[in-house]
């Protein structure tokens, strides 16, 4: 009897452990570029609530061969980000400030990752 109603406490407990929802950390608010369009004029794209610490390559300029790189970040984010020049979060990079940081079109970018102070 004991044993049956331990594991009917095991798997009690194993369903509320699936069942609770995983938290991710993610930065909240939006990051925005612009790039340019198909047709060569400037399109603005948006990151909503991006995940903190993992590189985001933004898919419009992925291809360095294809596309020319995006420019003028807005960083309306909680967090940090720090932008590349090259995708999967390489060559050079500069950090823009949570909220109000912000680049200009000489500011070229490939690539984003986000964190806390």
């Amino acid at each position: 009897m004991r044993f049956r109603t331990a594991l009917a406490a095991a798997a009690g407990a194993l369903i509320l452990i699936v069942a609770l929802p995983v938290s991710a950390v993610a930065a909240e608010g939006q990051f925005q570029y612009t790039y340019s369009g198909l047709d060569g004029r400037p399109q603005v794209a948006v990151v909503d609530n991006p995940e903190s610490g993992e590189c985001v390559t933004l898919p419009e300029v992925a291809d360095p061969a294809d596309s020319s790189p995006a420019h003028s970040p807005r960083n309306r984010t909680d967090e940090y980000a720090v932008v590349f020049t090259g995708p999967g979060c390489t060559g050079d990079m500069f950090k823009l400030r949570p909220h109000t940081g912000y680049g200009s079109e000489r500011l070229k970018l490939r690539s984003v990752v986000f964190f806390s102070a």
